[in-house]
C-alpha cells in the first residue's frame, strides 16, 4: 500500500513539473526529461521522508540535487542549457503549505488576541515561515551546486564518458 502512495506521488510530482513546463515554454522535446526529472526528485524527497523520517528540508536538498545532476545529463541529450531542465523540475517541490500557514498565522497574529495564544501562534508562524526558508535555500543550492561542480565552461562542451 505504502508503495502505490509513493508512486502516484511520483506521478503528481512528474505531472507538476511537465505543468510548469509548459508553463515556461520550454522545447517540447524536453517535456517528457523534465517530467521524469521532477517524478524522480519528488520520489527521492517522499522516500526519505517516509522510511527515513527525514528533515523536510534535507530530503528537499536530496531530492534538489538529484533534479540538479539528472539535468546535467539531460542536458547533453536534449541540447538545452541544464537550467531549462532543473526549474520547472523542481518547482513542485516549492513548500506552499508552509507559506500557506505561515500567512494565516501572521492574519491572527493581527487580532486581538491574549498574550498565551499569541505566544503559540508566534512561534508556530516562525516556525513556518523558517521552514519555508530553509526550504527554498535547499531547492535553489540543490539545483545550483551540481551545476557549479560540473561546469567548466558550458555542459555542451563536457565529455560523457560511453560504457563499451
Amino acid at each position: 500500500m505504502e508503495f502505490l502512495l509513493l508512486t502516484e506521488k511520483c506521478i503528481w510530482f512528474g505531472l507538476g513539473a511537465a505543468g510548469f513546463a509548459v508553463l515556461f515554454n520550454v522545447p517540447p522535446k524536453t517535456l517528457i526529461y523534465i517530467a521524469f526529472m521532477g517524478a524522480m526528485g519528488g520520489f527521492l524527497k517522499a522516500i526519505l521522508m517516509h522510511f527515513d523520517e527525514t528533515n523536510v528540508i534535507i530530503s528537499t536538498l536530496c531530492g534538489a540535487t538529484l533534479i540538479g545532476f539528472l539535468s546535467i545529463y539531460f542536458a547533453h541529450k536534449t541540447h538545452c542549457p541544464p537550467p531549462v531542465l532543473a526549474i520547472p523540475a523542481c518547482i513542485p517541490m516549492i513548500p506552499g503549505k508552509f507559506a500557506y500557514k505561515m500567512m494565516i498565522g501572521l492574519v491572527n497574529l493581527s487580532g486581538n488576541i491574549d498574550h498565551d495564544t499569541y505566544t503559540q501562534i508566534m512561534s508556530e508562524t516562525v516556525n513556518n515561515g523558517l521552514k519555508v526558508v530553509f526550504i527554498l535555500m535547499s531547492i535553489a543550492g540543490g539545483v545550483g551546486i551540481p551545476l557549479l561542480i560540473t561546469r567548466k565552461e558550458s555542459s555542451k562542451g563536457m565529455r560523457l564518458r560511453k560504457r563499451s
